[in-house]
C-alpha cells in the first residue's frame, strides 16, 4: 500500500472547526514522497473502495493507485528501478523531462511482464510539477485509466532562494485532478464519454485542510480527455507562478486557469484571513469554448456518443472542498512578484519551420476521429522527422478539426510564439511541453533539440487525448549528429549488402544499391550535412533481393549527402558527393 501523508496536526482542529463535513467527504490522500538519487518504483495491481459495497480494480506504483511522489533536484544523476509485476507489458514515461531517448520511456522502451527497467539519467529540468504515467501504444489510456500515474516535483537553486510554500503535504500540495467512468459493478471504463466522476490524487469526493497563510497547489490535469477551467469560488484570486516546465517570470493573478490533459501548473492561494473558512476549488467548464472536450458542445454532425448527457460537460462544479484551519509556525503570507527570468530562443535562430497539420478520417464535422497528423496515422517503424542536433526550430500546428488537441512534444521544453498570429498572453509565456490547440486554430512555438542523439531510438509527439493517442494521432522523431554518419563502418548482417553508389561524386543523380537477404519494412532516404531529408526513396515493405535506387540531385546544391538504410535490425548511412 502507498503510504499517505497525513497532516496530523491538523486533524483535531479540523474536526471542530469544520464538524458539518457530511459523510460522503473523504479527506484528500497525499502521496507520500521518495528522493535521493535511486528510486525503486513497482508496478502492481491493486483494489480500492471508491463506492460502498463495491470494489474497483487498479493498477499504481508501490500501492493500489498513482504513485509516489518523486523529488528530485537539477544537477543530480538519478537510477530508476522499475519492475513490472503485472501480466501485461507497459513503459514509464517522465512526462516533460529532458532525457535521452532510450531513458524517455515511450512505446519503444517496452516493460516486459515480471523484469525490470533500469534508465539512469542527469537531471537536467528547471524546478517545476512533472509527471510520469505509461506510454505503451494502444495501451496508454487503459493503464492510466487504471491508476498509474504519479508527479515528479524538480526543485533547483534559483526556485529554492525565493521564498515559497515547499513544505510537503502542509502548504504544498500535490493535485492530480481526473475524470474517471465506471460501468455497473465499478470498474473503470477507459473508452467513454460517462466520465462524470472526479478523483483527485485517487480520492472520490474530497477535502482538503489548509493552514490560514500562502498556500501552493501543484496541480495535473491527469484525465483522459477532459479538460479543466480551474478557479476558486466565488472568484476569489490566486497567482500562477509556473508552467509545464518552469517558474514564470511574475507572480500572475489570476481568476481562471485552463489546463488540458497533461499540462501543469502551480498556484498560490492567499488564505491569511480565512482561518475558520470554507471554499472550494472548482472547474467553470461553462466558459470554455466550443470543441474543447469538457464544453457544453464538441463537433457537429459526427458529435461523440453520450456527450451530451454528461452532467460535467458544459457546467460549474466543484473539484474539492478546502477547509482552512490554523496556520503553521514560520509561515510563508506574502506572494512574491518577481520570479526568474525567461530567455526564450530568437524567432532570428530557427533553421527550420515545420508544419503539423491535425485532420479527422472521419471528416472535419466529425469529433469522433479517428485523429491524424499530416495525413498519417502511427506507425512504430516510421520516422516521421530527422532532427539534426542542436536545431532550433518552429513548430506550426495547424487544427483542421472541430475538436481541441492538447499537443504534447517529448524531449524538449518549447515557448510558444502566437495563437493565430497573435502573440499569447503571459500565462503561456513560460516554457511548457503541452499546448492545447483549439478549432480551426494555427498555434506556433519554438524550441531547441540540444543534449541528445540516438540514431535508432525516437521521441514521440502526440495528442494528449489519450485515446486519440491510441488510435494513431501520434508521430515520432530520431534527434542525431549532423555531421557524424551513424555505423558507416558497421558489420553488417550476413548476405546484406550496402553498395557505394555510382556514380561518386555524381552530377545530377546517381544509383544505389542494395542487397536484401530477408524480406521486411525498409527505408530508404537522402539527408544533408543538417541532418534535413531531402529524398525519400523507399518507405514500405521490400522482398529478398537486389535493387538498385536512382537519386536525382539536379535541384540541389554541390555538396556532402548521406544515404539511409534502416530495416531488420539493420541501421546504416553511407556518404555521397554532389559536384555541379
Amino acid at each position: 500500500m502507498i503510504k499517505f501523508i497525513q497532516n496530523s496536526l491538523y486533524v483535531f482542529s479540523v474536526s471542530l472547526l469544520f464538524s458539518s463535513n457530511s459523510v460522503s467527504q473523504n479527506r484528500l490522500q497525499i502521496p507520500d514522497t521518495l528522493s535521493g538519487t535511486i528510486f525503486n518504483l513497482t508496478i502492481q495491481k491493486g483494489l480500492v473502495n471508491l463506492y460502498p459495497g463495491f470494489t474497483t480494480n487498479t493498477i499504481g506504483v508501490n500501492g493500489n493507485i498513482l504513485g509516489p511522489t518523486l523529488i528530485l533536484r537539477k544537477g543530480d544523476n538519478v537510477s530508476m528501478n522499475v519492475t513490472n509485476t503485472l501480466t501485461d507489458t507497459t513503459t514509464i514515461h517522465w512526462h516533460g523531462m529532458h532525457v535521452a531517448p532510450q531513458n524517455d520511456g515511450g512505446p519503444h522502451t517496452v516493460i516486459l511482464p515480471g523484469t525490470t527497467w533500469r534508465p539512469q539519467f542527469t537531471v537536467l529540468d528547471n524546478a517545476s510539477t512533472y509527471w510520469y504515467h505509461p506510454h505503451l501504444h494502444k495501451k496508454t489510456a487503459e493503464h492510466v485509466t487504471k491508476g498509474v500515474a504519479g508527479f515528479i516535483i524538480v526543485r533547483d537553486n534559483q526556485e529554492s532562494a525565493l521564498k515559497l510554500p515547499r513544505k510537503y503535504g502542509v502548504d504544498d500540495f500535490p493535485i492530480v485532478v481526473q475524470s474517471r467512468a465506471f460501468d455497473a459493478g465499478k470498474q473503470f471504463i477507459t473508452r467513454s464519454e460517462l466520465d462524470s466522476v472526479v478523483l483527485v490524487n485517487g480520492t472520490k469526493n474530497p477535502y482538503l485542510q489548509v493552514p490560514a497563510q500562502i498556500v501552493r497547489l501543484r496541480i495535473l490535469n491527469g484525465s483522459t480527455e477532459r479538460t479543466y477551467n480551474f478557479g476558486i469560488k466565488g472568484n476569489k484570486p490566486f497567482y500562477q507562478i509556473s508552467g509545464d516546465g518552469g517558474l514564470l517570470n511574475l507572480a500572475l493573478q489570476l481568476t481562471r486557469l485552463r489546463l488540458a490533459p497533461g499540462e501543469r501548473a502551480e498556484i498560490l492561494l492567499d488564505f491569511n484571513s480565512m482561518q475558520g473558512q470554507r471554499t472550494y476549488l472548482m472547474s467553470y467548464a461553462a466558459e470554455l469554448a466550443s470543441g474543447i472536450i469538457g464544453a457544453s458542445s464538441v463537433g457537429m454532425g459526427g458529435g461523440l456518443p453520450d456527450y451530451s448527457n454528461n452532467k460535467l460537460n458544459g457546467a460549474n462544479f466543484n473539484i474539492m472542498e478546502i477547509d482552512v484551519i490554523t496556520p503553521t509556525s514560520n509561515a510563508i503570507t506574502s506572494v512574491p512578484s518577481s520570479l526568474i527570468t525567461n530567455n526564450p530562443y530568437s524567432v532570428s535562430s530557427s533553421s527550420v519551420t515545420r508544419v503539423l497539420t491535425f485532420t479527422s478520417a472521419g471528416g472535419m464535422m466529425s469529433a469522433a476521429g479517428p485523429f491524424v497528423i499530416n495525413g498519417v496515422t502511427f506507425s512504430m517503424d516510421k520516422i516521421n522527422y530527422n532532427i539534426p542536433l542542436n536545431n532550433t526550430e518552429i513548430w506550426e500546428l495547424r487544427n483542421q478539426t472541430l475538436i481541441a488537441h492538447p499537443f504534447h512534444i517529448h524531449d524538449v521544453q518549447f515557448y510558444l510564439l502566437d495563437r493565430n498570429g497573435i502573440q499569447v498572453s503571459a500565462v503561456e509565456r513560460g516554457r511548457k511541453d503541452v499546448v492545447l490547440v483549439e478549432p480551426m486554430e494555427t498555434v506556433r512555438f519554438i524550441t531547441k533539440f540540444d543534449d541528445f542523439t540516438n540514431a535508432t531510438v525516437p521521441y514521440m509527439y502526440h495528442c494528449h487525448l489519450l485515446t486519440h493517442e491510441d488510435d494513431g494521432m501520434m508521430g515520432q522523431f530520431l534527434v542525431t549528429s549532423p555531421t557524424v554518419v551513424e555505423n558507416e563502418n558497421a558489420t553488417l548482417p550476413n548476405d546484406f549488402s550496402l553498395g557505394q553508389n555510382f556514380p561518386n561524386p555524381f552530377n545530377p543523380s546517381t544509383t544505389i544499391n542494395l542487397a536484401i537477404p530477408e524480406a521486411g519494412y525498409y527505408t530508404v532516404k537522402v539527408f544533408n550535412t543538417l541532418g534535413q531529408e531531402v529524398a525519400e526513396l523507399v518507405n514500405g515493405q521490400l522482398g529478398r533481393g537486389n535493387y538498385s535506387f536512382r537519386f536525382d540531385a539536379s535541384k540541389l546544391s554541390t555538396g556532402i549527402y548521406i544515404y539511409n538504410v534502416r530495416g531488420n535490425n539493420v541501421n546504416i548511412s553511407k556518404k555521397m558527393s554532389l559536384m555541379k
